[in-house]
């Protein structure tokens, strides 16, 4: 393994640690030295890839974003627009533990980012690297002919604002919304925009 090679598998150690311990005990409780721990590094190393725990939250949560994007868009090009965008919205949900998690970190982004001009400013750029996202696949499917022809922003920001508030209820185990019933009020949304069948696609 090359020098440029353990640096970057270091760096995913580090990544999916901090990942793993903030949505553990949260942002307030989380000390470099917890996520050395976890990843199994020294602290020193630990602040040699990341000066501080705000400039390893802000990685974390980029970190966490792309990877699930690359993971959904791997076939793009092979498989119907209507079942990317059903994945990307499932994966908008926490409709698993690794999504759970993620949806830990988002929680603690809100929450800084009402008292932090830093974090607000990353909340702000990762919300608009979803709407992009989004915003891909509906073109996607227009360009296709697989969708009608929509305000390709205005229905992305719509689809994210349901995502995030069904999300919420899910999250706290409120026992009236189920990941079943948060999808298909989210999918009739995106269906009558764009068109489609109104049940949500198989994955």
């Amino acid at each position: 393994m090359s020098s440029a090679e353990r640096t970057r598998e270091t760096r995913e150690r580090i990544l999916v640690a901090a990942i793993e311990v903030i949505a553990e005990v949260g942002f307030e409780k989380i000390r470099m030295r917890m996520v050395a721990e976890h990843a199994g590094v020294s602290t020193a190393l630990l602040h040699y890839h990341f000066e501080n725990r705000e400039k390893l939250f802000a990685e974390a949560m980029t970190h966490s974003f792309a990877h699930t994007s690359t993971e959904l868009e791997r076939d793009a090009d092979s498989v119907p627009a209507s079942v990317i965008l059903a994945r990307i919205l499932h994966s908008l949900l926490p409709t698993d533990p690794e999504l759970r998690q993620d949806w830990r970190l988002w929680q603690e982004l809100w929450v800084r980012a009402l008292r932090d001009e830093t974090a607000q400013r990353l909340a702000v750029d990762l919300y608009d690297q979803l709407h992009t996202w989004v915003g891909q696949a509906l073109k996607r499917g227009i360009d296709a002919g697989q969708f009608a022809d929509c305000d390709v922003d205005a229905v992305s920001t719509t689809l994210l604002a349901l995502c995030d508030g069904f999300g919420i209820r899910l999250m706290l185990g409120d026992p009236r919304v189920t990941v079943e019933s948060a999808q298909a009020v989210i999918w009739a949304t995106a269906a009558g925009e764009l068109k489609v069948a109104p049940e949500f696609p198989q994955l």
